[in-house]
This record gives structure tokens, C-alpha cells and sequence, in this order.
């Protein structure tokens, strides 16, 4: 069966569900921060940095969190290696606001990356995107309008946390160096 050639342009449509959407996270989302990761030695086979990243600018934008009950994954783990805390979240981003306030300012990101930070001011938490969903919703109207992302509790390692924003920085300053003085 073909499809009907009267409903096959929604160039309207896809302007006003953009709209929407972007009207929605900013209704019922959260200020945060997005901070992107800085390589200082990316070891191009395997995709790591082996000096440790450096995160030196902050981008605020709304975003919404998806899961409103309670925090993701396993809890937290006591192990052989000490606790490990794998909460996650999953927030939902608007293409458009992050094409305004992100890629304008930074030529060499195009979308959320795997790795870069996302800062809560509200919790007081670090956490870093771990997967990026950019199908989901799939093409409603014949475009996409938001990107899906499930992010873990940051885990200090070689990470250098430095932005202007001082609030971030005294923050994960003291998380630090609690971290460090419970291994010692």
C-alpha cells in the first residue's frame, strides 16, 4: 500500500513539535551544566587519554530527567576495591538548545558525547554521559528533536575539573579530596 501523497510534507509540523518540545524541558526540566571533555593525549587506538582529561568550560541548559522516582542502576556496591557507586540517570536534551548553546560556542562538537560531564546545582553531583540515543523518539514528523542520555556518577580518575563556574569547582574539589583521604 503507498503511502497517501497529500500528507508527505511536515515542515510545519516539525518546526511546532520542536517548539514544543524545547517549551516542555524548559517547563518541567532542570538547570544544569554541560561540560565537555578536553583530551590532552588521545591515544587514537584505543580511545582513551593517557595523560587524563581536562574539563575547563561549563555550558548552562535545561534538561529533563526522565527517570522522576529515584536514581538507576545497581545502588551502591561495597566490593573488594572498596564502594562503588553506580547510580544513573537518563536526561533528555533538546537538539536545538544544545546546537545554541554548546555547538555554537564550540566548532568541534556537533551533539552530547560519550564522556563529557553533566553537573546538577540543584544535588550537588557530577555525573558523565555514557551513551548518547539520538533515534529515540524515532523521526517523529521525519525528524529527530532530542537526544536520549544515560549518565553514571562520575568516577574521579586522572580528571582535571577546572571551569570558571566556582560553585563546580569548590565542589568536586572537596569530593576529591574526600575520595583520596579514604584510600589513605
Amino acid at each position: 500500500m503507498a503511502i497517501n501523497p497529500y500528507f508527505n510534507d511536515y515542515v510545519g509540523e516539525q518546526s511546532l513539535l520542536n517548539d514544543l518540545v524545547i517549551e516542555t524541558i524548559k517547563a518541567t526540566g532542570r538547570d544544569v551544566v554541560y561540560i565537555p571533555r578536553q583530551y590532552m593525549n588521545l591515544d587514537q587506538t584505543l580511545g582513551e587519554d593517557t595523560q587524563g582529561s581536562k574539563f575547563t568550560k561549563g555550558y548552562p541548559i535545561e534538561m529533563y530527567l526522565s527517570d522522576t522516582q529515584q536514581f538507576g542502576g545497581q545502588r551502591d556496591i561495597v566490593s573488594k576495591f572498596g564502594i562503588q557507586l553506580t547510580d544513573r540517570i537518563n536526561l533528555v536534551l533538546s537538539k536545538t538548545r544544545f546546537e545554541q548553546e554548546v555547538c555554537s560556542k564550540e566548532t568541534n562538537i556537533t551533539r552530547p558525547r560519550e564522556g563529557d560531564l553533566i553537573y546538577f546545582p540543584m544535588m550537588e553531583y557530577m555525573f558523565e554521559i555514557n551513551f548518547v540515543e539520538d533515534k529515540q523518539p524515532f523521526f517523529q514528523f521525519g525528524k529527530l528533536t532530542t537526544y536520549n542520555k544515560t549518565c553514571e556518577i562520575i568516577n574521579y580518575s586522572h580528571k582535571t575539573i577546572s571551569t570558571v563556574i566556582t560553585n563546580i569547582d569548590q565542589t568536586q574539589s572537596d569530593l576529591k579530596v574526600n575520595v583520596y583521604r579514604d584510600w589513605e
